[in-house]
Parts: structure tokens; C-alpha cells; sequence
């Protein structure tokens, strides 16, 4: 693996990449090899409930399902937070069951996120993905114990760069999330702000990604 992309929503089946690749239960793609599953705060539908989690836990089960996700809490959208925080914290206590890490979406919702992990006594890696938001924040993120993944925000946001230059080299991740831009452009970027090569940024992802996901490649 020379790329790791910890969020996509677009599969592009490249040989040196590996993507984890965000899926919905209610639209299931079996040809895809690695993925992530979750219901996502911005299209909780509540007559779909009960089905969305049968397909959810089923795979969970499967091996190249290795990270639950995204889900989590959303302060702008319409969908009501009690409902919200019920669906997410379900899914929480299966990553736990599954032993899979969690990639977040969280917006304006940070401290109910935290406070939420406490309280269930989650242990399993949580990944706050597409983060875009104040070294002071990433600081709190980050001694609760988070992983912090950039990607869209670093491209777009060049006053983003002392954020991640903050993070340890042991606690961050790389992605595309939707832009046009392959994560060979995200690594480039992302080794000038540590200002390290690029190998030696693929050699400091891969081994966040042994640490995070146990598998070996």
C-alpha cells in the first residue's frame, strides 16, 4: 500500500491506493474490496431504521468491512438531536461489539461528541474525519484520545496548515472525502507543511494505519 485514503465516496480501484470507501446500508456495494458502513446523521430515515441496522451488524461481521461509519452529530441539519443521538450512540456500542474503529461526522456538536464516547465507555479508535476547525479544538480532540484525518479543508484552507502541523505524527490520517483530487495530491501537501518527503509521509500513515486498523498489507 503506498496511499491509504481513510474517506471517499468514490471508488477508483487504484492498484497503489487503498481507499476506505464510505457505504450507506440502503445502498450496499458488494464489489467494493475495503469500506466502511454507518448510517450518517443527514440521512437518518426512521421507517428505515430497523432494516439500515440488520445490514449494518451483518456486515460488520465481514472482514473488509474495517471501520463503521461515517455517523455521528450534526447542530445544522433539521433531523431532531435526540434522534440523532440515539442512532449514533447505537452504532457506537456495535463498533464496540465488532471491535471496529469509528469515523466521525461532526458539525458544531463537538462536546456532545466527546461527552457521548465518555459516556458509553467507548474504546475503539475514533477518527474525526474532514476536520477543518481550530488547533484548539484538535488539541481537546486529541487528549480524548481521537484521531484527527485531513484532506478537502487542507486543500481548500491554506491557514490550515499550523492545525496539522500541531498533530502528533501518530495521530492523523489522510483523505479525499469529495473533492476532484486524487490522495496523491493530499500526501503532497501534506509532507511540505511536516516538511518531510513523501515516502516518509506513506511511512508515517501506514504505520498510523497498522496501529488504528491491525491489518497487514
Amino acid at each position: 500500500m503506498e496511499f491509504f485514503n481513510l474517506h471517499t465516496h468514490k471508488f477508483t480501484n487504484q492498484s497503489n491506493v487503498l481507499e476506505l470507501v464510505n457505504q450507506y446500508p440502503w445502498e450496499f456495494d458488494a464489489t467494493i474490496p475495503y469500506y466502511s458502513i454507518g448510517i450518517h446523521p443527514w440521512f437518518i430515515v426512521e421507517e428505515r431504521l430497523e432494516s439500515d441496522f440488520e445490514i449494518l451488524e451483518s456486515k460488520l461481521k465481514e472482514p473488509i468491512c474495517i471501520a463503521i461509519g461515517e455517523c455521528g452529530l450534526d447542530k445544522r441539519i433539521e433531523v431532531p438531536m435526540e434522534l440523532q443521538v440515539l442512532v449514533f450512540e447505537k452504532q457506537l456500542l456495535l463498533a464496540q461489539q465488532y471491535q471496529k474503529p469509528v469515523v466521525i461526522h461532526c458539525v458544531a456538536a463537538f462536546q456532545e461528541l466527546i461527552e457521548t464516547i465518555k459516556k458509553l465507555k467507548i474504546t475503539v479508535p475514533i477518527l474525526i474525519h474532514g476536520f477543518s476547525k481550530s488547533e484548539q479544538l484538535a488539541k481537546q480532540l486529541l487528549e480524548n484520545g481521537f484521531y484527527i484525518s485531513f484532506g478537502k479543508y487542507l486543500l481548500l484552507n491554506k491557514e490550515l496548515d499550523a492545525v496539522f502541523k500541531s498533530v502528533p505524527n501518530n495521530r492523523f490520517f489522510l483523505e479525499t472525502d469529495t473533492v476532484e483530487e486524487g490522495i496523491e495530491a493530499v500526501y503532497e501537501l501534506a509532507a511540505k507543511y511536516k516538511g518531510i518527503s513523501v515516502e516518509e509521509m506513506q511511512n508515517l500513515v501506514n504505520s498510523n494505519f497498522l496501529e488504528v486498523f491491525k491489518i497487514e498489507l
